[in-house]
C-alpha cells in the first residue's frame, strides 16, 4: 500500500457520515432558529413603540405608530433617581474593563494551559485537577472574601476589581484552551527546540498562531460575559462617572414614575447590537474553535 493511499484511507475514515435524512434536521433547525430569534424580534418590535401600545394584551407585533425617537431618547434618558445618563460615558468604561478583560484572559488561561497541555513537570496532572476543582465553588461563597481583600487594596470604586482578576487565569478558559492544545503534534515543539527556540519562543511563535480558533472562543466568550455583566458593576461601581451600560439599563426600571418599557428596549437593543456583529464577523472561527476543541488527534 502506497503512501497516498494511506492518507486516503485514513481520511475517508476520520470523516463522518451525514444525517440520513437530512430535510428532517433541517426543518428542526429552522424551528429552533425561530423559537431562538423570537426574544429578538420581541425586543425591536418593542423598542419602536410607545409605552401604552407596549402593554396592550393581547401583545400587537407591529408598532403603530413606529417611534424611531425612541432611540436618541433612550441615548438621552433622564433617570428621575440618577438624573441624565451619559450614554457615551458608560460606553467608553464597559469597553475599557471589556478590553482589559479579555486581554487578561487570553493572555493569562493561554500561558497555563501551555503548562498544563505543553510541558512536562511534577504535579502536572495533580494541580490541573485542582485547577477544575475550583469550578465547583459557587460565586456568592467568595464574594464577601473578594470584597473585602479589594476594599483592603482601596480598590473599590475603581475598574481594577473587575479586570485585575482575569488576568490570574480561570479554571473553564484554561481547560479549553488546554483540550486545543493537546491537538497539536508535539513534534513541532521538539523540531523548534532542536533550532535552538525557547519555550517563550515556541509558545509566542508556534503554538499561539495555530490557537487562534481557540483563543477567539475564549475571547468572543469573555466580551459577551463582560459586556453583559451586572453584579460586578453593581458591587464594585460607586461613581455615576465609573458606571457601565449594565447599570445604564437598570436605572430605566424606575422605582417611582415606572418603566418607560419602549425606551428600556431601545436601550437593551443598542446594548445587544455590538455582541451580534461581533458574532456575526467571528462566527466562522468561533465555530472552528468549538468544534476542533476537545478533539484529540
Amino acid at each position: 500500500m502506497t503512501t497516498q493511499t494511506a492518507i486516503k484511507n485514513k481520511k475517508s475514515k476520520g470523516k463522518l457520515s451525514g444525517p440520513k435524512y437530512p430535510w428532517l434536521v433541517h426543518t428542526v433547525l429552522i424551528l429552533v432558529s425561530i423559537v431562538m430569534i423570537f426574544p429578538l424580534v420581541w425586543l425591536l418590535s418593542t423598542s419602536l413603540k410607545g409605552n401604552q401600545q407596549a402593554m396592550m394584551i393581547p401583545p400587537e407585533w407591529i408598532p403603530h405608530p413606529v417611534l424611531w425617537s425612541n432611540y436618541p431618547r433612550a441615548i438621552t434618558y433622564e433617570s428621575k433617581e440618577l438624573g441624565f445618563i451619559p450614554f457615551l460615558v458608560y460606553g467608553r468604561n464597559t469597553l475599557i474593563i471589556a478590553i482589559l478583560t479579555v486581554s487578561g484572559t487570553v493572555f493569562s488561561n493561554s500561558l497555563v494551559a501551555y503548562a498544563f497541555a505543553r510541558l512536562k513537570w511534577p504535579g502536572r496532572d495533580l494541580l490541573f485537577t485542582l485547577t477544575l476543582a475550583t469550578m465547583m465553588i459557587p460565586f456568592p461563597v467568595l464574594m464577601v472574601p473578594t470584597f473585602i481583600l479589594f476594599q483592603k487594596l482601596h480598590w473599590i470604586g475603581t475598574f481594577r476589581p473587575l479586570w485585575v482578576p482575569a488576568w490570574f487565569g480561570g479554571a473553564f478558559n484554561i481547560f479549553l484552551l488546554r483540550q486545543f492544545l493537546m491537538t497539536i503534534p508535539l513534534e513541532l515543539s521538539e523540531a523548534a527546540k532542536m533550532d535552538g527556540c525557547s519555550e517563550w519562543t515556541i509558545y509566542r511563535d508556534i503554538i499561539m498562531p495555530l490557537a487562534k480558533p481557540s483563543l477567539a472562543v475564549v475571547a468572543l466568550f469573555t466580551f459577551m460575559g463582560v459586556w453583559n455583566d451586572f453584579l460586578g458593576p453593581l458591587i464594585y461601581l460607586t461613581n455615576q462617572n465609573t458606571f457601565t451600560l449594565s447599570l445604564w439599563l437598570a436605572s430605566y426600571s424606575s422605582q417611582n414614575g415606572g418603566t418607560e418599557y419602549g425606551l428600556l428596549m431601545a436601550a437593551s437593543t443598542l446594548i445587544v447590537a455590538p455582541i451580534i456583529i461581533l458574532f456575526f464577523f467571528t462566527q466562522k472561527l468561533l465555530v472552528q474553535g468549538i468544534a476542533v476543541t476537545g478533539l484529540k488527534g
